[in-house]
């Protein structure tokens, strides 16, 4: 809260785009900064796409296993509709979600709220995701995070996914997925 000169108290209101590859700590990111606000006394609910049940349905679940309390949803829309005074809203696997996030977010910032989004912002063929490449684009800040390449170890750049299936989406974790730098997707889909 910052006290204006007319002794009002008046919330900024931001946007914060967590993104990269799985595997890179985006979840991690999005939970580390939901619990800081919570200790600072701010009210705030964390969603997630209710398709997304990996390790619980009702806890946005790190890889390394860390969590936090969230509300799943079906459509951007009921985050307006279940975020009335709240201060912070954290919003997992934002990919899954709608484009009509994009508004939602800006609405929200707009009227006072601090909007942490995270998200892949590309998918297994390396094409951007759904709303993330525009939430980038109107984020007051972006914090790419990036996995290891488990085939070379430099920096990831893809979530590669390794079984045979070209649903876009495909909701899954190690045995489907493996993150690789720029080089080593390249020349697995050489090998394909």
């Amino acid at each position: 809260m910052i006290d204006n000169s007319t002794g009002e108290n008046h919330r900024q209101g931001r946007i914060e785009v967590v993104c990269g590859s799985m595997f890179s700590g985006k979840t991690e990111e999005l939970i580390r900064r939901m619990k800081r606000a919570v200790f600072a006394k701010q009210s705030v609910e964390i969603f997630k796409p209710s398709i997304d049940t990996r390790y619980s349905e009702e806890d946005v679940v790190s890889h390394d296993h860390n969590s936090i309390t969230c509300t799943p949803i079906d459509s951007s829309s009921a985050i307006l509709l279940l975020a009335a005074d709240i201060d912070v809203v954290g919003i997992d696997e934002a990919q899954f979600l709608d484009e009509g996030l994009v508004d939602v977010c800006n609405e929200l910032a707009n009227k006072g709220v601090r909007v942490i989004v995270a998200g892949l912002d590309m998918d297994f063929k390396g094409i951007p995701f759904g709303p993330m490449p525009a939430l980038c684009a109107i984020a007051d800040d972006v914090t790419k995070v990036h996995a290891i390449c488990v085939k070379c170890g430099s920096l990831a750049y893809v979530s590669h996914r390794i079984v045979d299936e070209e649903r876009r989406v495909l909701v899954g974790e190690k045995m489907e997925y493996e993150p690789l730098c720029r080089s080593c997707y390249q020349k697995a889909l050489r090998e394909k």
